[in-house]
């Protein structure tokens, strides 16, 4: 096997005799027969076709020239290397499972390497749980689903999670994380002990607090700009075995921000989970992120005095293992009495611990057996003052949105602020309490005008301009900007430093293109 140095001389080769001949004279095999990777480098173009398109199914830039599926880190940081070193300023964006909204793992006519998928097996395939410690060693491409599995074969379990657990560990760690558990352990950035990244000169670096601190704090919430995620050290807790998983709903919006911020401010006995959605027609009561509430015994919004026509279901849980079922009614009853809901709207159901994790999925199999989850998803996801949340739900949720019928769950739930570490790369309002909005949205082609693609993306634009034009300084989660004066305004304070990490890091703009953060083809500014 040549050595490490003659594979990159090699693919420094291959790369720029690629850039110069695709489209012409570039033979989809070359790559392979050089020898340069363990894994494959491919030009296939269903695969090419696979790396141009994301779940959002919004945004398609040029395609990549070539795809990597790699069986091992040392393949990344060869194909990084070389292009670090190569005239071509060749572009490198790694995908997980493309659940991407608008583009952001798209590589135009560059390399995008796919992280997560069977088809190589060196990479560490089966993550390696250390129970004494309470962590697990995983690899950056794998999905959360397969590290539950993998865990709770243990007793233990990540403790922060997604809503949707067929995301990679490294696509989620570039953005925060972010689910029910948040108020109480932080995002999954914030769960994080160590991280193995290749940097965007093709370094293989180990970091974490005490070791490569600046790297480590830079990729966590660092939208791929530093760095791709090849190993990540989670941290664990002892598995619960069930879930009491409770919904109740609110005509209110003032008493049940109240009831959701006094749920997320408790130390002790506590919900392990919190979250909940906006109902602005009847088709949401029962919304395809679970069956929950009974068809039938259907809730009319008219019948339960809502304020404004919409009603507000907190979402909330409790944990617990075969040996406390005794005891759990009583907390539970314990903490339901300190609410305001609607009395006579409460829905109760005790499934195991993974099946309450893995809820989307259920749902997600049910839209693809009626060919309703390819479709376009423009969301939009926004961080909010907890200080403006009601000037939010008087301008979007009662009037932008108002009685349309819509075509998602519309998520909303507090999160606190000391439990995301401000070192990280990912940015947050600057309030003590906000609240994460998720108009979770698809554009269906079912003939109705409030359900088109069109409709739903201008209906995005009027809610961001709102809150411009309110003064509400949201903050986009996951978010998708195209000038870099909003990307700054975006980073703010931080907008410095992470320049600063990006001339450190990846000095060539090689990595996450797709982000559109930086264009070397134009100047950076700085505050």
């Amino acid at each position: 096997m040549a050595s490490t140095a003659a594979k990159l001389v090699l693919l420094s080769f291959a790369i720029s005799h690629l850039i110069v001949t695709v489209g012409l004279t570039a033979d989809p095999t070359a790559l392979l027969r050089l020898g340069v990777v363990d894994g494959s480098l491919s030009v296939d173009p269903s695969d090419v076709e696979t790396a141009s398109l994301d779940f959002g199914m919004l945004s398609r830039s040029q395609p990549p020239m070539a795809v990597l599926h790699p069986a091992s880190a040392d393949d990344i940081a060869r194909l990084v290397k070389a292009a670090y070193k190569s005239a071509h300023g060749l572009r490198v964006s790694a995908r997980g499972h493309g659940h991407s909204i608008n583009g952001q793992a798209q590589a135009s006519n560059g390399v995008v390497i796919e992280m997560s998928g069977s088809e190589f097996g060196n990479p560490g395939t089966v993550p390696r749980v250390w129970v004494r410690e309470q962590y697990v060693d995983v690899w950056g491409g794998m999905l959360w689903i397969d590290v539950l599995k993998r865990t709770v074969e243990h007793g233990l379990a990540p403790k922060s999670w997604t809503d949707y657990l067929y995301l990679s560990v490294g696509g989620t760690l570039s953005n925060a994380g972010i689910s029910g558990q948040a108020f109480h352990h932080g995002p999954q950035i914030s769960n994080v002990y160590e991280l193995d990244v290749v940097t965007g000169k093709g370094e293989i670096l180990t970091c974490s607090e005490k070791e490569n601190q600046e790297l480590f704090y830079a990729v966590l919430g660092g939208l791929g700009q530093f760095g791709i995620i090849t190993r990540a050290r989670i941290a664990l807790e002892p598995a619960p075995t069930r879930v009491r998983w409770i919904r109740v709903l609110y005509s209110n919006f003032a008493t049940f921000t109240r009831d959701q911020e006094y749920l997320i401010s408790l130390d002790d006995q506590k919900f392990d989970y919190v979250e909940g959605f906006v109902i602005v027609d009847e088709g949401l009561i029962n919304n395809w992120r679970s069956s929950f509430f009974s068809p039938r015994n259907p809730v009319k919004i008219s019948s339960l005095g809502s304020d404004g026509c919409v009603l507000y279901c907190l979402e909330i849980t409790k944990n617990y293992h075969d040996s406390t079922a005794d005891t759990l009614d009583k907390e539970v009853e314990s903490l339901l009495k300190r609410l305001n809901f609607i009395p006579t709207s409460v829905f109760t159901t005790d499934l195991p611990y993974e099946d309450f994790l893995d809820r989307v999925h259920k749902a997600e199999l049910k839209l693809r057996s009626k060919n309703l989850w390819n479709v376009p998803h423009p969301w939009l996801n926004l961080f909010v003052p907890k200080s403006r949340i009601a000037d939010f739900d008087k301008g979007v949720f009662k009037g932008i949105l108002g009685n349309n019928k819509t075509s998602g769950p519309i998520l909303i739930y507090p999160m606190n602020k000391n439990k995301w570490d401000q070192r990280s790369s990912a940015v947050t309002p600057d309030e003590d309490v906000f609240y994460s909005v998720g108009l979770l949205r698809s554009a269906l082609d079912d003939g109705e005008k409030t359900h088109s693609l069109e409709y739903l993306t201008n209906q995005n634009r009027q809610i961001v301009k709102f809150c411009d034009d309110a003064g509400i300084k949201v903050k986009q989660y996951l978010p998708r900007y195209d000038t870099r004066e909003e990307w700054m305004e975006h980073f703010g304070d931080k907008w410095d430093l992470f320049y600063q990490r990006k001339m450190e890091f990846d000095p060539r703009f090689i990595l996450a293109s797709g982000q559109r953060i930086f264009e070397p083809s134009s100047p950076i500014k700085t505050s």
